[in-house]
């Protein structure tokens, strides 16, 4: 029986994740406390922003120095992942010193903003989403999904990536599958025209797409370093591992891993762990997963794009 094997959700967006072993789906679906928190350059509206290139974010995709943050955190509860304090290190750069330092949220947040633009070198505003987050796909907000079999080979393409650990860094999943084959997860969306519906525990969710990737798995996660031909890689090696259980029109190129989701309301409130079996039910229309709320519609929408 296919389970859940690691929960992981990510406070702050773009920072480092944190495993949990229990999680509430939130409004709008996300783990409860998931990427609650974002950093966006000064002055910038999150809701007016885009997550791409150049869109005001503070995030992997616009700013390489953020993966040189190391970030640990308390967090509110135990199914709820909103930090209410976050210890961050930061390494010396452009004249700025190595240090350390422990913030109380949201009480903290201006020193917060101030010691991370010290380290950036421009102003940034640290801004919340107590209700959904901050999620790329504001049309598939739901936990992304992807198979610990799928981690450990996305690993075995590249010599710079040690191990599943750091590929499910770089790659940034929320949900962790164990106890099945790779690309597994694969089996959780259909054509675009379609959603398939599935199970953890007792909360129901819908497959969306294949996550389209951006930069942020091909740099160190530590460091920002790129790697040198990644997407040519990444492409060649996913078309030829590619199961028969997967492909169909999602498939415009094959930069994609991983599964992006939509939890219908009925299962907002209700909370998922790790050894949950999953569970594969049927093939819908995608008209009857519509987001029911006009809280979708805001500018991050991404075509399937990462959440980082």
């Amino acid at each position: 029986m296919t389970r859940v094997g690691e929960l992981v959700a990510y406070p702050v967006k773009s920072l480092d994740g944190v495993a949990v072993e229990q999680a509430e789906l939130g409004t709008h679906g996300a783990l409860r406390g998931d990427r609650s928190y974002a950093f966006v350059e000064a002055g910038v509206d999150p809701d007016e922003a885009s997550v791409g290139g150049g869109g005001g974010y503070v995030n992997g995709k616009t700013e390489p120095a953020i993966h040189g943050l190391r970030a640990s955190y308390e967090l509110a509860r135990s199914t709820d992942a909103t930090p209410t304090v976050v210890t961050l290190r930061r390494p010396a750069r452009d004249g700025i010193d190595a240090a350390e330092r422990t913030f109380a949220l949201p009480d903290d947040r201006a020193a917060l903003e101030a010691w991370v633009g010290e380290y950036l070198g421009y102003p940034v505003d640290l801004v919340r989403d107590p209700s959904g987050g901050f999620p790329d796909d504001r049309e598939a907000s739901g936990p992304t999904v992807v198979s610990e079999a799928t981690l450990s080979a996305f690993a075995s393409w590249f010599d710079a990536v040690a191990d599943a650990t750091e590929a499910r860094r770089r790659l940034r999943p929320n949900v962790v599958l164990a106890d099945c084959p790779a690309f597994w997860e694969d089996r959780l969306f259909a054509d675009r025209d379609a959603r398939v519906r599935f199970s953890i525990g007792g909360a129901d969710l819908f497959g969306v797409n294949p996550c389209q990737r951006c930069v942020v798995p091909s740099r160190d996660p530590d460091t920002g370093e790129e790697h040198p031909a990644f997407r040519e890689t990444f492409v060649r090696e996913r078309r030829a591992a590619m199961p028969a259980w997967s492909g169909g029109d999602w498939f415009d190129h094959d930069f994609r891993l991983m599964v992006n989701t939509v939890v219908p309301d009925r299962s907002w409130g209700r909370v998922v762990a790790v050894d949950d079996p999953v569970r594969i039910g049927e093939t819908v229309s995608v008209d009857d997963v519509m987001p029911t709320d006009d809280a979708h519609d805001g500018t991050r929408s991404t075509d399937g794009a990462e959440v980082n």
